[in-house]
């Protein structure tokens, strides 16, 4: 398996993916303002039932996102995409954004993610960029917990900015 660019006929492949994802956990906010303080809570919560969430992103959606983004990488043998990262570089803030960190539900857990989170800050250093962001939905607790194994640290978040309104998390890391 290998890492590379992304060919025009890859983006077929990629929106054939099984970006889904099964979780029994989420990161769950709570607000609370006392005395002039506002304090922001995340915890995990335990979810009565396993459940199976769509991705935050779909089809069109999908496409126009990868069009404006200025790295996107797919990681895959032979003629197979098994997955792939949407890069943006933020340089006035120098910043490398994952807007996309897909790997097809049933080649998980076999370091495609992995690999394509090094590729990534690979792609960042090339750019001279000085930090790693991932966007993920708070639901998305697997992902979650592959960034915190990889070392990368909560650093943000955002409560309505999904198309649904939902929650986005951010876990960053130095590229330095």
């Amino acid at each position: 398996m290998r890492v590379r660019p992304a060919r025009p006929r890859d983006l077929e492949a990629c929106v054939a993916l099984d970006h889904s994802y099964v979780t029994d956990r989420v990161w769950q906010m709570e607000t609370r303002e006392q005395n002039g303080m506002l304090t922001v809570t995340f915890r995990v919560a335990r979810l009565p039932r396993e459940i199976r969430v769509n991705y935050p992103r779909q089809g069109d959606d999908l496409l126009a996102g990868w069009r404006r983004c200025d790295g996107f990488l797919v990681a895959g043998e032979g003629g197979s995409v098994y997955g792939y990262v949407a890069l943006t570089a933020w340089t006035e803030h120098g910043i490398a954004w994952v807007s996309d960190l897909v790997v097809d539900r049933p080649r998980r857990r076999r370091g495609i993610g992995t690999a394509l989170l090094q590729a990534a800050a690979r792609w960042g250093r090339n750019h001279n960029l000085m930090r790693l962001v991932i966007e993920i939905q708070t639901k998305n607790y697997p992902a979650i917990r592959f960034c915190r194994s990889r070392g990368l640290a909560f650093c943000g978040y955002n409560d309505h900015y999904w198309p649904s309104q939902d929650i986005a998390l951010f876990f960053g890391e130095s590229l330095r």
